[in-house]
């Protein structure tokens, strides 16, 4: 069977195709060698650094509109028992410290400020915002409405919804079957069931007036199977944190 192998002198980039960036610096980029022993000609491991490195000589960074600045918590290398975690173990943070917010945001006549300060610390959504590397730390840039809540302990369950989020206790999961058969952590069904035990404000209505939500703490609710962010206390209890438009029932 024919095999093919790709080097540099098959692979041509104009340089004026390349386009640089005041105050980014790229990230690196190697690739691995390709059908046979590496040599100068041949491309080195690939290596692709996803935040956004903002240069030295930037000293502060100024969010706009409704965006805020978010210093992200340092990931675990550590498991409690003090085993070291490899990178691809470590559980991506979804906790910061807000440096720096954006002047707000206008709602009809209404002009509206942003409701986190800075020092406060806060849970976002997991996939939310744009990742920047800034004075040697990781930080996230993103709109207030990414932000889920306040947490005003290091106890995810004391989490203090915003807007038109719900913070749930997710019901156990089922340990046997309607027929007695016990089931192992891998077959048991993802529970959609919870009790609510945080409500945010509510969202804002076209004058820029909150409207509360129906959800109230005690409810216990049905909610989208996928929806919303997970989080387990250090107790090990399940919490999820959604939109209010994605619980379904209320259960009584």
């Amino acid at each position: 069977m024919a095999t093919a192998q790709l080097t540099a002198s098959s692979i041509k980039v104009p340089a004026r195709s390349l386009t640089s960036f005041d105050g980014l610096r790229p990230s690196s980029v190697k690739f691995a060698s390709v059908g046979g022993a590496p040599s100068q000609r041949s491309f080195r491991r690939l290596v692709v650094k996803a935040a956004t490195v903002v240069a030295p000589k930037y000293t502060s960074i100024k969010p706009l509109g409704d965006r805020v600045l978010v210093k992200i918590k340092t990931v675990e290398e550590k498991t409690d028992g003090g085993i070291l975690l490899p990178s691809t173990a470590q559980t991506k943070p979804q906790a910061g410290e807000v440096v720096a917010v954006g002047e707000g945001k206008t709602v009809g006549k209404a002009k509206l400020d942003i409701s986190v300060k800075p020092g406060t610390q806060v849970i976002y959504s997991k996939y939310a915002g744009t990742e920047l590397e800034f004075n040697g730390a990781n930080h996230l840039i993103l709109r207030e409405d990414d932000v889920v809540g306040i947490l005003e302990t290091d106890e995810i369950k004391d989490l203090k919804p915003l807007n038109d989020r719900v913070f749930i206790k997710v019901a156990e999961a089922e340990e046997t079957t309607a027929g007695g058969l016990l089931l192992t952590e891998a077959s048991k069904e993802k529970p959609s069931i919870g009790m609510v035990i945080a409500v945010g404000p509510g969202p804002l209505d076209e004058e820029g007036n909150r409207k509360p939500l129906s959800i109230a703490p005690g409810n216990t609710v049905m909610y989208s199977k996928y929806a919303g962010n997970d989080f387990k206390g250090s107790d090990g209890t399940n919490y999820i944190a959604l939109r209010a438009s994605e619980v379904m029932a209320v259960l009584s």
